[in-house]
């Protein structure tokens, strides 16, 4: 965090006049488009493959070197790819991120463990995150999954993970709901009844319609309205929740999320900057380059640039989708560009600060 820190002034310059040149210090990877669940909410699973190997994973970590400190592996179902874990193991080694992040729905079990075992042995400096996608309780979760058996099987899932817990420190498990037009009214009834599951972090984000997941004019997002008391439950849920160091700080940007979620559903603008394409970027499963998952508008791919991201980053495709980025030609309340969003503004970064340094007596 404190290396972060020292860095922001230079992105806000690297926005604002396009100098000195920053590489993305968070970065999404989608390792495929393949899935086992079927969502409402998603149409990712019938798109088509051309997946990059583990081979060439390894030298674009290679060319991208240290710097990133944050990393997702997404998908599709991540776990579906049996290299997952030497994918993560990869860029841990060639970037030496502090945070590794994998969402998962939860039906591969053994898979699961395994690769997360690995992971955790293999990257013990950095936190691993495994967040449990739930959109429901029970069978209600299987009918938005429109997979049989879902719950049950993501509920043994949850058991190992909690089991495995125990021998890595490193490990953090989180809960996380999409919510969509499918759950918003059952919303308080799903947070409660997830609340068995203990986890070390409960999280949630907005159904989008995102050009990656083809669900663009799909009916998916809740309307500000309805949003709104959502919102403001879970930011007086986050200030509520018990925790310090590190955590009490993420705990703040959260509560601070939601907020910003709500107000960009109500504005319809960008209520903060937008660093996507500055601080952050997103690989696709082929190795397109994007500034971020809802636009995704290929800038270039790496496979035609020797699996190098600088040429593609500094190229001039790349400056223009930033440019339409400055002008606020787009909008959104995307969680993963949220987050880094809030740490190069001034103003959220002070308050985030500022109810940690509150635990403190002097």
């Amino acid at each position: 965090m404190l290396k972060l820190l020292a860095k922001l002034p230079f992105y806000w310059l690297y926005r604002r006049f396009g100098w000195p040149l920053m590489r993305p210090f968070s970065i999404v990877v989608s390792v495929s488009y393949r899935c086992n669940s079927k969502c409402k909410t998603c149409d990712v699973w019938r798109k088509p493959n051309d997946d990059l190997t583990l081979d060439e994973w390894d030298k674009t970590f290679a060319k991208i070197g240290r710097g990133p400190l944050y990393f997702t592996f997404t998908g599709g179902e991540p776990f579906l790819r049996k290299d997952t874990a030497e994918m993560a193991l990869s860029a841990y080694r060639h970037c030496r991120p502090t945070v590794i992040t994998i969402p998962t729905n939860g039906l591969l079990t053994q898979r699961i463990i395994e690769q997360v075992d690995r992971i955790c042995a293999g990257a013990p400096a950095a936190n691993i995150g495994i967040n449990l996608s739930l959109d429901e309780v029970g069978e209600r979760h299987d009918e938005i999954r429109l997979v049989p058996g879902n719950w049950k099987k993501a509920m043994s899932t949850w058991q190992e993970l909690k089991a495995l817990q125990k021998q890595h420190k490193n490990l953090i498990l989180t809960t996380h709901t999409v919510i969509s037009n499918y759950n918003i009214d059952r919303f308080f009834e799903i947070y409660a009844g997830l609340e068995f599951l203990q986890p070390d972090s409960y999280i949630t984000e907005i159904a989008e319609q995102r050009v990656e997941l083809d669900t663009i004019g799909w009916q998916i997002t809740p309307t500000a309205e309805k949003y709104s008391v959502i919102a403001d439950f879970l930011s007086q849920k986050a200030h509520e929740r018990s925790a310090s160091g590190l955590a009490k700080i993420t705990q703040a940007f959260r509560a601070e999320y939601y907020q910003l979620a709500k107000r960009t559903l109500y504005e319809h603008r960008q209520v903060i900057p937008c660093y996507a394409g500055w601080a952050s970027c997103q690989i696709a499963p082929n190795g397109d380059i994007w500034s971020c998952c809802i636009r995704a508008e290929s800038v270039g791919n790496l496979r035609a640039n020797g699996y190098d991201l600088l040429p593609i980053w500094r190229g001039a495709a790349m400056s223009q989708l930033r440019h339409s980025i400055y002008q606020g030609e787009c909008h959104c309340p995307m969680a993963n560009a949220a987050y880094t969003n809030m740490v190069l503004h001034p103003f959220t970064l002070a308050k985030a600060v500022g109810f940690w340094i509150s635990d403190f007596r002097f």
